[in-house]
């Protein structure tokens, strides 16, 4: 995953801040007057809404992270398999003299 442009806390003042906003700004006045790309902060809203369960339509940020793992856990189990078929093959072809070996 890449560096991010804008630290978490920026992240979280944003998202706070249109939350406690009344009247709501627009995504575009709250990003030109933090300095920050609209949809950068559409996202970072969108997301957070995820979290709170307001949204369904989006993963959460727990589910990201849980999916993340996984795949990482699954190519790990992968890789260990293909290890284990090549000392399988090995080791039976080493004690089956009646084998042909390649």
């Amino acid at each position: 995953m890449g560096v991010k442009k804008y630290p978490d806390e920026m992240r979280a003042r944003a998202v706070r801040l249109w939350r406690e906003s009344n009247p709501r700004p627009t995504y575009r006045e709250l990003a030109e007057r933090l300095g920050v790309n609209r949809e950068a902060l559409r996202t970072w809203i969108r997301q957070d809404q995820a979290d709170q369960g307001e949204r369904h339509d989006v993963p959460t940020t727990d589910m990201v992270e849980e999916n993340r793992r996984l795949r990482q856990e699954n190519q790990d189990l992968r890789r260990a398999n293909e290890i284990l078929r090549a000392a399988s093959a090995y080791f039976a072809s080493e004690l089956d003299p009646t084998r042909r070996r390649s």
